[in-house]
C-alpha cells in the first residue's frame, strides 16, 4: 500500500516583536515553487533586514488555511481557482493580484524505467506501463486537476483512472515516482527538472489542459510584504524563476 506523505502544517508563528532592525513576513506558496522561492528569498534577505517565513503545500491546502485565519502576507497559487476562492471570501487584496508565472505538464517515470507513450488522442497510455500513476488529488490539487483535464481531453482518462493515485501536492507525487512506488507520474515540468531520480517520458500538449498560471496576491498590507511583492516581479527574481524552468508572465 502506498504510504501517505504528511504535509507539515504551520499551526503557529513566532510573534513579531517590533524592531527597527528587522521585520517578518509570511509567504504561502504552491509546493512547486519550493526551490525557486528558496533561492529568491536568500537573494532578497541578503539585501534587506526582512526575515521571510515561507510555507509550501498544495494551493488548495494553503487557501483553506488562509480562509481559516492562518497569518499570511502573500499567497502564490498554482492555479486561478484557489486565488478566485480567496477573493470571493474577501481574504486577498484583489487590486494587487498579478499573473506571475507559467509552467508545463509532463509525464514522468523513475530514472532508467522510462517507457514509450504518445500523449495524443487515440493513444494507449494505460497499456504503456504497469502499475500506478501518481499526480495530485484530481479534484482539489492543481497539478491533479490539470492532469485529469489533459487525460480527459486526450481520451485517455477512462482507461487509466482506476490506477491514478492522488497525492497531497505535486512534490509528494514526485517523491512517489522517485521511490518507485508509482511507475509513472504527472507533474509540472519544473518539478521533473529538479529531480535526478526521474525522467520525462513525454510533454502534454499545451492545448490539452487549461494554461498553468501562478497568480500572486497580497493578503496583508504590511510595507515589508509590498516591498517583497514588488521584488518577486523584478528582473532579478525573474532570472531565478527562469533558472528553474518557470515562464515569466508579468511584464
Amino acid at each position: 500500500m502506498l504510504r501517505k506523505f504528511s504535509i507539515l502544517i504551520l499551526s503557529s508563528f513566532l510573534l513579531v516583536i517590533p524592531n527597527q532592525a528587522s521585520a517578518d513576513l509570511t509567504v504561502l506558496a504552491a509546493a512547486s515553487l519550493t526551490d525557486a522561492l528558496t533561492d529568491i528569498n536568500k537573494s532578497y534577505q541578503a539585501k534587506t533586514t526582512t526575515t521571510i517565513k515561507t510555507s509550501f503545500a498544495s494551493s488548495s491546502t494553503l487557501a483553506k488555511q488562509i480562509e481559516s485565519g492562518l497569518p499570511a502576507d502573500i499567497f502564490i497559487s498554482a492555479d486561478l481557482k484557489w486565488m478566485d476562492y480567496l477573493y470571493d471570501k474577501g481574504k486577498i487584496d484583489g487590486n494587487s493580484r498579478v499573473q506571475l508565472l507559467g509552467n508545463s505538464l509532463v509525464l514522468i517515470a523513475p530514472k532508467g524505467k522510462a517507457f514509450k507513450a504518445a500523449l495524443v488522442k487515440g493513444g494507449n497510455l494505460a497499456n504503456a506501463f504497469a502499475g500506478n500513476l501518481c499526480t495530485g488529488e484530481t479534484e482539489t490539487v492543481p497539478v491533479g486537476k490539470y492532469a485529469k483535464e489533459a487525460l480527459q481531453n486526450l481520451g485517455l482518462w477512462d482507461a487509466i483512472k482506476a490506477r491514478v493515485v492522488g497525492a497531497e501536492d505535486v512534490r509528494s507525487a514526485l517523491a512517489f515516482v522517485e521511490s518507485g512506488e508509482c511507475e509513472a507520474g504527472i507533474v509540472y515540468g519544473t518539478d521533473a527538472d529538479i529531480s535526478k531520480k526521474v525522467e520525462i517520458v513525454a510533454h502534454f500538449p499545451e492545448d490539452s489542459h487549461a494554461a498553468i498560471i501562478y497568480p500572486m496576491a497580497l493578503v496583508s498590507q504590511a510595507p515589508e510584504a509590498k516591498a517583497y511583492f514588488t521584488y518577486l516581479q523584478s528582473t532579478e527574481a525573474a532570472s531565478i524563476f527562469k533558472k528553474y524552468g518557470f515562464k515569466r508572465l508579468t511584464p
